[in-house]
């Protein structure tokens, strides 16, 4: 690998405190520094996986120069430091996930410019506007609802959403920042010659994540599993058949490996990043394979009525990452929610007042 020092912001959170560990684990010789300003609950119980391997960590804010100017030298900038939430900003002001996500963006990209470092940047699927991915044809089957027969839309196939799916619409506030973002980026590659690549990822999971209803919905529905506390189908009638694709941390580094390996595609391109087809599920089939794992059955409620910004399917089509990195991922559905339960169980003294 050509980088030899690495700043990952959001680096006590789930996918940046799991990349730095893994990083200096398979290359033992990069100095890397985590930046994070703990403002997530459970994120200071990352500190101690990143001390004991001696990794840098940084107590500061993408939103503040003053902490952006203490960073040391670096030639990559990994950035994790988003505003997670799809509903950030729905309900109230919309001034804290743009200043994140979207100031802290900017941030980012000044220092990398400054160091004349490469950028990867992790974006969303929530950049595909809702609107137009509810309008593809939809049936509803026992356990999910599912895609009908191909219709003539650029970017997608039974497969799922590619890159060429269309833009024009609404995505959320949230979707909107990280697109803004990402068209960002790209001007610093043809103004400044800056080295980047964008990750779309859809839903990113495993060991490390404090999960939440709102983010980390894979954590959130195992570990209330582990508990015995009730759950909630939200929207779509309360029937749980919305379906998403996951990915595990461990096939998303993998497949970060490789484009550390692979500069020649660092030139502002996007790839959709997620588990596919064959690592979607539904709500309703995540309740089954928790059952399943924690031997518990649990109450789950219905709330019929459906957000503005829902998605009854979103599915990646990961073709493009495929094809340009020889990268396939490794852990299906059943592993990756095995691999959670044992992580909180195992934890369970530190984790159960953040888990609940």
């Amino acid at each position: 690998m050509n980088f030899k020092k690495i700043l990952i912001t959001g680096g006590a959170g789930f996918v940046g405190s799991n990349l730095a560990v893994k990083l200096l684990q398979s290359y033992p010789s990069i100095e890397i520094h985590a930046v994070d300003n703990l403002k997530r609950r459970g994120s200071e119980l990352n500190l101690v996986r990143l001390q004991k391997l001696n990794i840098s960590f940084i107590h500061g804010d993408i939103r503040c120069k003053e902490d952006i100017d203490e960073w040391p030298d670096f030639d990559l900038l990994i950035d994790c430091s988003a505003e997670p939430s799809v509903h950030a900003g729905i309900d109230g002001s919309p001034m804290g996930v743009i200043c994140n996500n979207l100031s802290g963006t900017i941030n980012c990209a000044e220092m990398a410019r400054k160091n004349n470092a490469a950028f990867l940047f992790l974006s969303t699927s929530r950049v595909y506007p809702f609107q137009t991915i509810n309008k593809l044809g939809i049936t509803e089957e026992k356990t999910r609802f599912k895609w009908t027969a191909k219709m003539d839309m650029p970017g997608f196939s039974q497969k799922g959403i590619a890159e060429e799916f269309p833009l024009c619409g609404p995505r959320s506030v949230y979707g909107a920042t990280k697109l803004a973002g990402e068209i960002l980026l790209q001007e610093y590659v043809h103004c400044y010659g800056m080295p980047v690549i964008i990750n779309r990822c859809s839903i990113l999971t495993g060991p490390w994540q404090m999960g939440k209803i709102d983010q980390g919905v894979i954590t959130h529905w195992t570990a209330r599993h582990i508990s015995k506390k009730p759950l909630k189908y939200i929207g779509y009638g309360g029937s749980g058949k919305q379906v998403r694709d996951l990915l595990h941390i461990d096939d998303f580094f993998n497949l970060i490996i490789k484009q550390l390996e692979n500069l020649t595609t660092w030139d502002g391109r996007t790839y959709n990043v997620g588990g596919g087809e064959e690592r979607s599920c539904s709500l309703f089939e995540l309740t089954q394979i928790c059952q399943e794992i924690t031997g518990n059955n649990i109450t789950v409620n219905k709330v019929e009525k459906t957000s503005s910004i829902d998605l009854q399917i979103y599915i990646t089509d990961i073709s493009k990452a495929q094809k340009d990195f020889n990268w396939v991922p490794q852990k299906n559905m059943k592993t990756t929610v095995q691999d959670i339960y044992s992580w909180i169980t195992d934890n369970m003294e530190n984790l159960e007042f953040i888990l609940k």
